[in-house]
């Protein structure tokens, strides 16, 4: 039987601390909640290994290394409303909720988001709110949010997603927009927005964001 806290202490110390992650609150999050309560039963014993795991409907729960360098990116005030979009089964969507006043999180596929409802309510997420809603569309109904988080990549800029931040507010995601993929920052100013490229990083395309397929003659 897998002892999942002596699995969650290893992860933080072998994988999240040796790369540079120093935001207390993100590692005590990480200690915190349990990532096999968003891992399907038959995969439970990959919870804490350093992989994407596939949750079904072609949605991962990505790497733990790189969903707390997002995080500590993000730079999440414990005041800030954040959106995580793509959350599959909720497990960066809970991080986010340890880390922010009121998270939004969107799902795409409804049966994976009411599987990401329960999860997060099982481990006390009471902070947190699922929406059935295509990546691409974020939730604009609640915006604007202090901080969006992508919980996979993209392969096109997501301008729908950018409108929906505050002044000021960043957005963080793998944008796998050139080769090698990588974590960018994308912060709104008055009639702008920067992009700031941080590190190298792979995470699985979400459903929505990929880039659109090229006319062959």
């Amino acid at each position: 039987m897998t002892n999942f806290a002596s699995a969650r202490r290893k992860m933080v110390d072998g994988q999240v601390r040796t790369n540079d992650v120093t935001d207390l609150r993100i590692i005590d999050a990480m200690l915190e909640v349990p990532r096999e309560a968003f891992v399907p039963d038959a995969q439970r014993a990959m919870a804490y290994l350093d992989l994407d795991i596939d949750v079904g409907s072609k949605r991962y729960l990505i790497k733990p290394v790189v969903i707390a360098k997002m995080l500590q990116a993000a730079d999440i005030a414990s005041s800030d409303r954040a959106l995580v979009v793509g959350c599959a089964s909720g497990y960066a969507a809970a991080i986010a909720g340890r880390l922010a006043a009121e998270v939004v999180a969107t799902e795409a596929d409804p049966a994976l988001a009411a599987t990401a409802t329960a999860a997060l309510a099982a481990v006390g997420a009471g902070n947190v709110t699922v929406v059935a809603a295509e990546a691409a569309a974020g939730a604009p109904d609640k915006a604007p949010y202090d901080v969006i988080v992508l919980d996979g990549a993209t392969e096109v800029a997501p301008e729908r997603l950018y409108e929906q931040l505050v002044m000021g507010g960043r957005l963080v995601g793998v944008f796998a927009t050139e080769q090698p993929p990588r974590v960018e920052i994308v912060t709104r100013s008055p009639g702008d927005f920067g992009n700031r490229p941080l590190f190298d990083a792979y995470a699985p395309i979400l459903p929505g964001l990929e880039r659109p397929a090229a006319f062959v003659f």
